[in-house]
């Protein structure tokens, strides 16, 4: 059961962006908007009654304020290997929220392993920033690569496995997991 005042609050909400303004458009840039949500900076007087009076600058701060608290939501990404990536030798693949993604490069007799960061993660900013000690699990949790993004976004490490990565894969449930390493 929700108590009242949260009632209230997404009553007023609704009726915020709900409303409909003749030749609405939007008054303040992301920028200023992203500044305010991160306790950058205060937003001015006039911004304020901008925000309060156009319901389209009023949605993109809440769609921005949105994104911003997915972003600091995270806590992992999953994937699973496709059957079209079992044919043959096995490139790379990509979580289901489409933000890493896991590339294999054969380097003679032995293998490379590099995730990836997708630069438009919703998270990608806050990682960047402040990267966290990453962790690669496959399907049955065991370590596939741990460590830091660097500049580019990356993270590489040899391929710790006997089979190659197909295989490994196959035999390991077909699953892996990006996770934060909890210090």
């Amino acid at each position: 059961m929700t108590s009242p005042n949260t009632e209230i609050c997404r009553l007023r909400e609704h009726l915020m962006l709900g409303r409909r303004v003749e030749g609405d458009s939007l008054l303040l840039a992301d920028a200023t908007m992203r500044d305010a949500l991160e306790g950058n900076r205060p937003l001015t007087r006039a911004e304020r009654t901008a925000l309060e009076s156009s319901p389209l600058t009023l949605r993109r701060f809440r769609h921005l304020a949105l994104e911003r608290r997915a972003a600091e939501a995270w806590l992992g990404s999953t994937g699973m290997l496709r059957a079209a990536a079992s044919a043959g030798q096995l490139a790379g693949l990509s979580t289901d929220d489409g933000c890493w993604s896991l590339h294999f490069v054969e380097d003679g007799a032995t293998w490379q392993v590099i995730l990836a960061l997708a630069a438009d993660a919703p998270f990608a900013a806050r990682l960047m920033r402040d990267p966290p000690l990453l962790r690669v699990r496959d399907g049955a949790g065991a370590v596939v690569l741990q460590g830091h993004l660097d500049a580019d976004g990356e993270c590489e490490g040899a391929w710790p496995f006997a089979a190659d990565p197909a295989p490994h894969f196959q035999r390991h449930g077909g699953g892996f997991a990006i996770e934060p390493v909890k210090a």
